[in-house]
């Protein structure tokens, strides 16, 4: 029985700006593509948050990561087609990158930064949210703690 080969390939995939704010679920939508169609990820990164050139599907604004993963020949089509399908994926892009050596791949990985970056909007979003919480809850003490004024008839 002949094994299938595994060709390296590399992967663009734009999301919405609005993923800006729960990255760790457009990474988990990027692996769950892939893992379903049997690829191995090398490396992945986020690339950037751009203005786009024209609107897609309303958005104006996306964010890009970079996708360097091993996969069957045969299994890009299926990968590719999920992709279009994918309600979360704005657009992606998928080429072969057999030409690139295996140093470069590693060297574009940003895994770590990734998950610091994720990791510290979490600290933020967690902040923010405590702040508008003592500032609401303030707000209601300063009401009743407030005199009330004579009412005359």
């Amino acid at each position: 029985m002949s094994e299938a080969r595994m060709n390296t390939y590399e992967g663009l995939f734009l999301f919405p700006q609005s993923a800006t704010a729960n990255l760790q679920a457009a990474v988990d939508h990027i692996h769950d593509l892939l893992n379903r169609s049997g690829a191995k990820v090398l490396s992945l990164r986020k690339w950037d948050e751009r203005r786009l050139a024209y609107e897609i599907k309303g958005n104006k604004r996306g964010v890009y990561f970079l996708v360097y993963f091993q996969c069957e020949g045969a299994k890009i089509t299926d990968l590719e087609r999920r992709c279009n399908l994918s309600d979360d994926l704005l657009r992606a892009m998928i080429l072969r990158a057999s030409h690139l050596p295996q140093e470069q791949i590693e060297a574009a990985d940003g895994r770590s930064q990734l998950e610091d970056e994720i990791r510290l909007r979490g600290e933020e979003g967690e902040k923010k949210v405590a702040t508008e919480t003592v500032s609401v809850q303030s707000a209601d003490s300063e009401k009743e703690s407030a005199p009330e004024s004579p009412t005359t008839a």
